[in-house]
């Protein structure tokens, strides 16, 4: 089966302070893309990447992205019709591993539509109004906090994604979508250092990790 990879990488870098698109911020001498695209070319045939407006995506397998950050799944995957499953990782987790990219994948044989790296909850978690007071105490150990990569069965998500401007622009991930849509998405438990690059904390941890292998 066609495996394509895409990379929503479109995000400004706000929280982390950086001057420019957070995907070409550097962590451990190269740019937080490329560790991602480096795990992710010993699995996938070829792997689309979705760049803001401001820079140049002319070149092969670069497309300009979207308005949101499903807009840009969404462009990518049309630019990539041959796609029979569909590996979406955000370019700011660049300590993702080709090992947990494959279990992903492998998981969809148990007839799921969509499969998403997760990490269980660790934090007891509360429910608060808004004028913070607690509400409700969640069961964590029921609860996961989404990662990527996350992978679907290309029909699916394609499906997915046919959904109005606002409501695409108000999903925080792709699984959303597809859960929506009667899909069945399952949680792969990924290493604890698969973390998200937001703040500048994020960025010296994710280097010192990286130096570390």
């Amino acid at each position: 089966m066609a495996v394509v990879g895409i990379v929503p990488a479109a995000g400004s870098g706000e929280r982390l302070g950086a001057s420019g698109p957070k995907a070409f911020v550097t962590c451990a001498g190269k740019p937080l893309l490329d560790w991602s695209l480096g795990a992710l070319a010993e699995v996938c045939e070829r792997v689309v990447v979705a760049l803001p407006p401001e820079v140049d995506a002319d070149g092969p397998d670069r497309i300009a992205g979207g308005a949101s950050r499903s807009e840009s799944v969404a462009l990518a995957l049309a630019a990539a019709p041959e796609a029979e499953i569909v590996v979406v990782h955000d370019a700011a987790r660049p300590l993702v591993t080709a090992p947990t990219v494959r279990r992903c994948i492998e998981a969809l044989d148990d007839g799921f539509d969509g499969a998403i790296a997760a990490a269980r909850m660790t934090d007891t978690v509360k429910q608060a109004a808004a004028d913070g007071r607690i509400t409700a105490t969640l069961d964590r150990s029921k609860l996961w906090r989404a990662q990527t990569p996350q992978v679907f069965r290309a029909d699916v998500l394609r499906n997915a994604l046919q959904v109005a401007p606002d409501v695409l622009a108000a999903a925080t991930d792709d699984a959303l979508l597809v859960e929506e849509g009667g899909g069945r998405v399952c949680v792969v438990e990924a290493p604890l250092e698969n973390i998200k690059v937001t703040h500048p904390i994020d960025l010296v941890l994710a280097e010192a990790l990286l130096r570390s292998r």
